[in-house]
């Protein structure tokens, strides 16, 4: 990702975030609504940016996670089949 797309999704989660602690506080209700509609064009935005990001990866779905061995997986589902 590029990043500004990573600075991006960390504000809006931090907004999101900050949004619901204030929402259950005794904040004024017109910054409540003004937050809520900025967030309203933040989540979208920041969901338009990362998918229509230019990230380009070799790996595949079957590669899985890096972190997980592959040998242990294929004996986790022949084992469930």
């Amino acid at each position: 990702m590029k990043n500004y797309a990573i600075k991006l999704v960390w504000f809006t989660t931090a907004f999101v975030f900050i949004f619901t602690g204030l929402s259950q506080t005794n904040v004024p209700l017109p910054l409540i609504s003004t937050l809520f509609i900025l967030g309203s064009f933040l989540v979208p935005y920041m969901v338009y940016t990362v998918l229509r990001d230019k990230y380009k990866t070799k790996k595949k779905f079957k590669d899985w996670y890096n972190d997980y061995p592959v040998k242990t997986l294929e004996k986790d589902e022949t084992a469930l089949s």
